[in-house]
């Protein structure tokens, strides 16, 4: 563990190179691993049936549209959900990857605003600002966990309880602290959403990045106010208020709808 003697400047390094570390390499590795895991199977011009290639070039105009440096890979991976994610350090090294549910449930034009939410999140860079502020929180999370963790041993008179009054204060703290950093990110995580639907509509047009919501909304809040959220595209299905909402990343679908009407109207 950690000790306080070698001064803050050494801790709060050592912090933010274990809590950025680990952000930083599963950014970088963020499309291999989701292509792994997944099962994502990606698409070039002429590849795949006919319905993959007209998302293809959905994809492509829009990224033109959006003046992306590059045109993301473009994906699919079966699932029955309504389902949709973007990934990858960069602009030029990226992936729009697309579920078989989506497919098959959403018209194409409501598909085009699916594609051009996900590729407002790689304009606006929102992977990097995420991993970054992701990075930051868990140093930070390291860091004020071990401080209090040493104000409290330090009043302990015993050498030998010292060790493990530590070790269970950082182990509360962190956890502690942590859940107040999941609420942070996930705070930061909403509004980013409210920037990606009006940067779908303006790459793509308020129209189809609305029927898109509002087909998403008809799908799915009726069933089952405690259904979960889906994986990546990651649409609320559950009631406004109360703690769920507080770690959710995105917003619930009707405030989305309603920030987006407003969007359309003052543009």
């Amino acid at each position: 563990m950690y000790g306080a003697g070698a001064g803050y400047g050494s801790l709060a390094l050592f912090c933010l190179f274990w809590g950025m570390g680990g952000a930083l390499i599963s950014l970088l590795l963020s499309k291999k691993i989701v292509k792994w895991t997944m099962g994502v199977k990606t698409f070039g011009p002429g590849e795949g049936d006919s319905h993959t290639q007209k998302l293809y070039e959905i994809l492509t105009r829009v990224s033109t549209s959006a003046q992306l440096k590059k045109v993301p890979e473009f994906g699919v991976y079966e699932s029955p959900e309504m389902n949709a994610f973007a990934t990858g350090p960069s602009e030029s090294n990226s992936l729009v990857a697309v579920s078989t549910g989506l497919m098959q449930q959403m018209t194409d034009s409501e598909i085009e605003g699916v594609i051009a939410h996900e590729v407002a999140h790689i304009k606006n860079g929102d992977m990097v600002t995420m991993t970054l502020i992701q990075g930051i929180v868990n140093a930070l999370v390291m860091f004020l966990a071990r401080i209090i963790a040493f104000a409290v041993a330090n009043t302990i008179e015993k050498e030998s309880q010292r060790y493990w009054v530590r070790f269970a204060v950082i182990m509360v703290c962190e956890i502690v602290l942590g859940l107040l950093g999941v609420m942070f990110t996930a705070w930061f995580s909403r509004r980013r959403e409210f920037r990606a639907d009006a940067g779908g509509a303006k790459y793509s047009n308020p129209q189809k990045m609305l029927a898109a919501l509002e087909a998403l909304q008809r799908r799915f809040e009726p069933l089952d106010n405690r259904s979960p959220q889906l994986a990546a595209f990651k649409i609320s299905t559950g009631r406004k208020g109360g703690f769920l909402s507080l770690i959710s990343t995105h917003p619930p679908l009707e405030d989305r709808i309603a920030a987006l009407k407003t969007y359309s109207q003052v543009r």
